[in-house]
């Protein structure tokens, strides 16, 4: 019989450190060598069909756990963090790095640990200054999948009374924050809010509008302000977070607050009903639930409710700058959520110079997974005449194989070519003519007699 092979040393070892056995005592029990079974653990040999059935039959485990729970996520996650900048001027090559996760996975995991729990390398952080707290509420964002459940179905829950008492939503939030909370809404003109677009004046009982505020904004902002009516979900899972920052606690009620008044805005049966039946169609959803593409794109990463489960979307919303000032990975597992900069490849740059215009890509990573992207231009309600307007690029993405039946997808050759894309120059080891650094770990090349794609050369591994 063909043997499938692997390579899953680090399993192999913590499978017989937890059952307390010596490497002799495990490959007795197997019928293998002592000396095979330490190539084994060491990754330098493969671990087969036959030896992987025997450890099944004789430690009685799931032998998919062997494959599962990669140090620091595996070799790829571990490249991603050691591309910090705060590593250049560490050679770690692609072989050093494989042995130190065959014969270190324990110091591995404690360094992936380590550095995610500082925030991704923020300098600030190794210096002793605390965690950034945006960064600390964006990982209790992703331990929950960005999907509260909770909220969800108060959301909803307060949505049908809404519904029910009026097909206006302005209109239904406006009568019930006066009725329940004895709260008037009054807009008013720009220069009398002094600069703010929302404000609760308790003395007053008023919730105050920006007359710059576009519709959607102003269901949002009516929405948000009903979120005390989901305070003890709220406060729960505030006290679940453990934040020992005061501003990280708040910027995550924050969060809290605005996924509650989305999910009002778009009710979860009733928004996942209308995404499968228009094919994820974002103009369509955003008219249908009188939202913005940016809400609706938030809300789209939100899709996880058990036994009623959307397309796994991540959100990157994207500067001109490449900065990212909103990432979302939903359930979607996407490296490019994790790059600290977008590939310059990616066509979501595009979208700047193509306002009101969807901009679809497919692309493809280094370990060869394709993804689907959309983009498109956005910009918050505005302010003075003549004032700085912010412009941002919404970019939503999913797996290639999910992204066939969406509506912007339509035409899409996905058997055809993709943009070849990395995770920025420092984790990305592809000859490419956009290049601005070298991959983390390896020399950079300058050959006077010689020029390539690439405006210099690294060495390989």
């Amino acid at each position: 019989m063909a043997e499938r092979k692997l390579f899953a040393g680090h399993g192999v070892r913590r499978l017989r450190r937890a059952q307390g056995l010596t490497q002799a005592a495990m490959a007795e029990m197997l019928g293998v060598s002592a000396s095979y079974l330490n190539l084994v653990e060491r990754n330098q040999r493969p671990l087969s069909a036959t030896l992987l059935l025997g450890l099944a039959q004789t430690f009685d485990f799931d032998p998919r756990a062997l494959a599962a729970g990669e140090p620091g996520g595996g070799e790829e996650a571990m490249r991603r963090r050691l591309a910090d900048p705060l590593f250049a001027d560490i050679e770690i090559d692609r072989a050093e790095l494989t042995e130190w996760l065959a014969g270190a996975p324990g110091g591995a995991e404690a360094f992936a640990r380590a550095y995610d729990r500082i925030g991704a390398g923020d300098a600030a952080v190794m210096q002793g200054e605390g965690e950034d707290p945006g960064r600390a509420v964006r990982r209790e964002v992703e331990r929950w999948r960005n999907h509260f459940a909770d909220l969800d179905a108060a959301a909803e829950a307060l949505a049908d009374e809404l519904r029910i008492a009026s097909s206006d939503p302005f209109g239904a939030m406006a009568e019930r924050l006066r009725v329940k909370h004895q709260l008037a809404i009054r807009v008013l003109p720009i220069e009398v809010l002094s600069g703010l677009r929302v404000r609760l004046d308790l003395h007053a009982r008023q919730l105050q509008l920006s007359e710059a505020l576009d519709p959607p904004s102003r269901v949002f902002a009516l929405a948000r302000q009903l979120g005390v009516e989901a305070r003890s979900e709220i406060d729960a899972l505030v006290r679940g977070a453990g934040f020992a920052d005061r501003v990280a606690e708040r910027l995550y009620r924050r969060h809290l607050v605005s996924y509650f008044a989305a999910a009002v805005m778009m009710p979860y049966a009733r928004f996942l009903r209308a995404c499968e039946a228009t094919g994820y169609d974002l103009e369509l959803l955003r008219r249908r639930f009188g939202a913005s593409a940016e809400q609706v794109a938030h809300r789209l990463t939100t899709l996880q409710r058990v036994g009623a489960r959307g397309l796994p979307f991540f959100m990157l919303r994207i500067d001109r700058a490449g900065q990212v000032s909103k990432r979302f990975a939903g359930a979607s597992g996407s490296p490019l959520v994790e790059s600290l900069v977008p590939c310059p490849l990616l066509d979501a740059y595009a979208a700047f110079q193509r306002a009101d215009e969807r901009v679809v890509q497919l692309v493809e990573l280094e370990d060869g997974s394709r993804w689907f992207t959309s983009s498109r231009c956005v910009s918050p309600p505005g302010g003075w005449a003549g004032a700085v307007k912010a412009r941002f690029v919404v970019t939503l993405g999913l797996a290639a194989d999910a992204a066939k039946g969406l509506a912007a997808a339509r035409g899409l050759d996905f058997g055809g070519e993709a943009t070849p894309v990395g995770l920025g120059c420092r984790a990305c080891t592809r000859e490419c003519p956009q290049r601005s650094a070298a991959p983390v770990g390896r020399a950079m090349l300058v050959n006077e007699r010689e020029a390539g794609v690439s405006p210099f050369g690294f060495a390989g591994d």
